[in-house]
């Protein structure tokens, strides 16, 4: 079995500890009509857990925070409480995008809670069947688990206008980790304006996955971001993607890599794209 120092569990790992039931095993894909296709089929004994509701507060207009702004913590606990996650659990996530979506960003969110018995599935669903996981329908039934102690966020964060300071001082960087194409304003397939935060850099998520769909090596995911932590500490060094939730899938990267956990820009492009600001192309 990996340790719990692992942020990623290998679907082997997982099958070894089935037998066990000592693990909360959560369910975290998205997109249109999750509910039913969870309840046709999903990895044996896994909960579901909903981006646009659970892990994310769309209740607001995106110009203030964004797409996907974080829950309250009151209302984060609460979920966890419904998932039977007490602070004490075992919780491996899993989606079907390689850790690249709600996966990240759920196991970002645990961390930032202090939470460190909390893995994401390596190759995602697809890995878990191809190593002979069971699917199981229906939807599961959560155990029971105590109130969630949530009362802050442990892991740094930026507002928007840290981010602005940040993408003009030298002794800090912004990261963007969306696709080129998109950082680079050559098209937008989501937000209303095409470009990049003025300053930032980019280093598309997909870099952190090798040929096969799965984190590289810690050793390689270091060699590649050496440079870009070398000499700072992790609030100066800001990641960010479309609506933050990409973004956790680097930061899950770095921890894989052995580095601190750098701070977590929310709002992201979808919020510095509405405000007005200044927009950066290629």
């Amino acid at each position: 079995m990996q340790p719990f120092t692992s942020p990623l569990i290998s679907a082997e790992a997982l099958l070894q500890l089935r037998p066990t039931g000592d693990v909360r095993l959560i369910d975290a894909r998205t997109g249109p009509g999750i509910a039913e296709r969870y309840a046709e089929a999903h990895l044996e004994g896994a909960l579901l857990v909903d981006l646009e509701h659970q892990l994310a507060d769309t209740s607001g207009d995106p110009v203030e925070g964004g797409r996907h702004p974080l829950p309250t913590l009151a209302a984060f606990g609460e979920v966890l409480q419904q998932l039977g996650i007490s602070p004490e659990s075992h919780v491996v996530v899993y989606d079907d995008k390689n850790g690249a979506n709600a996966a990240a960003r759920f196991w970002w969110m645990l961390r930032a809670l202090g939470h460190e018995k909390v893995q994401v599935l390596d190759g995602g669903m697809q890995a878990a069947l191809k190593a002979g996981f069971p699917l199981g329908s229906g939807v599961e039934t959560p155990q029971n688990a105590g109130p969630y102690p949530a009362t802050t966020w442990q892991l740094p964060l930026a507002d928007i206008h840290a981010v602005e300071i940040a993408a003009q001082n030298p002794q800090a960087t912004v990261v963007d980790v969306r696709d080129a194409y998109r950082y680079q304003g050559i098209s937008e397939p989501i937000d209303l304006i095409a470009g990049h935060i003025p300053g930032a850099i980019n280093m598309p998520f997909s870099a952190n996955l090798d040929e096969n769909g799965r984190f590289r090596s810690p050793e390689a995911l270091r060699e590649l971001y050496q440079p870009l932590m070398a000499d700072k500490n992790p609030g100066q060094v800001i990641i960010h993607c479309g609506s933050g939730v990409t973004a956790c899938h680097t930061l899950l990267a770095l921890a894989h890599a052995g580095f601190e956990i750098p701070a977590l820009y929310v709002g992201s492009w979808g919020e510095w794209s509405r405000t007005g600001r200044d927009v950066g192309k290629a």
